[in-house]
């Protein structure tokens, strides 16, 4: 709610909205008009770490994931919502605030595809902060990461009590079940630690799923426990559908 105008007092209106200066130098009742804020804020904060280059198929997870932001921010647009775009990797790599209209959209896309990060790491922290600072307004915060970091806990925990968080999970589907490619030498994009073990015997194909699945299952009770929304997405299946159903799924908790 913001304040709009003051008007007369009439018989039924709230005491408590009454002007009292403004009554005291008309000596004629009068009350504050108050009106709903409808515009919102919508921010898109955007993993660009070394992680997101990977990509086993045709589109990178950073390229997947700049298309389910372009889808987000022309529908903010279009409901005349102002967005705002936050890249970043162990560091706030560009940060653009939120405005409204069509060649402001297309600048955010046009950040997301082209701008070449600093950082090869992965830190939430750092753009949270920057967020908490800079945003004075409850905002709808997308954040969309492959979040391969060991603990978001602290991440998350105050930026979830200012915001409203959605976790927009990309999975690059070799991450979580690998081929039988024999033996073969893996490599962290953001660290460069290497491992090496034989993708052919069963017993290593089967931890590897069980590992990953615990961690991933770990990361939503955490961010679940924060009430943040979890959205999974996969660069080998479409965009829209997991979105569609996850709107949906927020329409009927607010009825």
């Amino acid at each position: 709610m913001h304040f709009d105008e003051v008007r007369e007092y009439a018989p039924g209106d709230e005491i408590r909205s009454i002007d009292w200066n403004v009554t005291a130098r008309l000596d004629v009742p009068y009350v504050k008009k108050f009106v709903e804020e409808r515009e919102l804020i919508v921010m898109l904060v955007v993993d660009v770490s070394a992680s997101a280059s990977f990509g086993s198929l045709c589109l990178s997870k950073r390229e997947f994931a700049t298309e389910i932001a372009s889808i987000l921010a022309f529908s903010a647009s279009r409901n005349n919502d102002r967005v705002g775009l936050a890249l970043f990797s162990d560091r706030v790599e560009l940060f653009i605030p939120p405005k409204k209209g069509r060649p402001h959209v297309l600048r955010l896309f046009r950040e997301m595809l082209l701008f070449e990060p600093k950082g090869r790491c992965t830190d939430f922290s750092t753009v949270f902060e920057t967020l908490n600072h800079v945003l004075h307004r409850r905002a709808i915060v997308f954040v969309l990461s492959d979040f391969l970091v060991s603990d978001l806990s602290k991440q998350f925990i105050a930026a979830s009590r200012r915001h409203d968080i959605i976790a927009l999970l990309i999975m690059d589907p070799v991450e979580i079940l690998l081929p039988n490619v024999g033996v073969v030498t893996f490599e962290d994009a953001e660290s460069g630690c290497q491992v090496e073990f034989d993708s052919s015997k069963k017993r290593v194909i089967e931890e590897f799923v069980r590992l990953e699945s615990r961690r991933r299952n770990t990361q939503r009770e955490v961010l679940q426990n924060f009430g943040i929304d979890v959205v999974p997405f996969y660069t080998n299946e479409g965009i829209v559908p997991p979105l569609r159903a996850f709107f949906k799924q927020r329409k009927r908790k607010l009825l």
